[in-house]
């Protein structure tokens, strides 16, 4: 999947098969000074939907001003698809270097519901 930012720069969603599920990252945030974003261990069946708010988180990290590290927030909302809907609250956390989707501060389910329930909130349109 490749996309370009605001500015025209670059920026792909890649995936490798692991074994314990799908990893998807970015590539070419780091181009602009930001991490990569990643996530990993989904199951084959989130991975396109999840390229989907990787590229939207992409997006808006791309968007941060240059000028030194990326500080924050490490917690974000995307607004869904559509009219309507409440927006989903996503987690980053800091690991070697990259940007991790996690759940949010205070989520106490599983990360497996979690991720399919942050797809069937952004993308409403996955539930026909």
């Amino acid at each position: 999947m490749d996309g370009r930012d605001a500015a025209g720069a670059e920026i792909r969603i890649v995936g490798t098969e692991r074994p314990d599920g799908l990893e998807l990252r970015t590539r070419g945030l780091a181009a602009r000074g930001r991490p990569e974003l990643r996530v990993s261990g989904l199951p084959p069946y989130l991975g396109q939907g999840w390229a989907r708010v990787l590229a939207a988180l992409a997006r808006r990290l791309a968007r941060v001003p240059a000028g030194g590290p990326y500080e924050g927030p490490y917690e974000t909302e995307l607004t869904p698809e559509g009219e309507g809907g409440t927006p989903v609250l996503i987690g980053l956390e800091a690991d070697r270097g990259d940007l991790v989707a996690v759940p949010p501060g205070g989520f106490t389910g599983r990360v497996e519901d979690w991720r399919r329930e942050v797809l069937l909130a952004l993308f409403p349109s996955a539930h026909s």
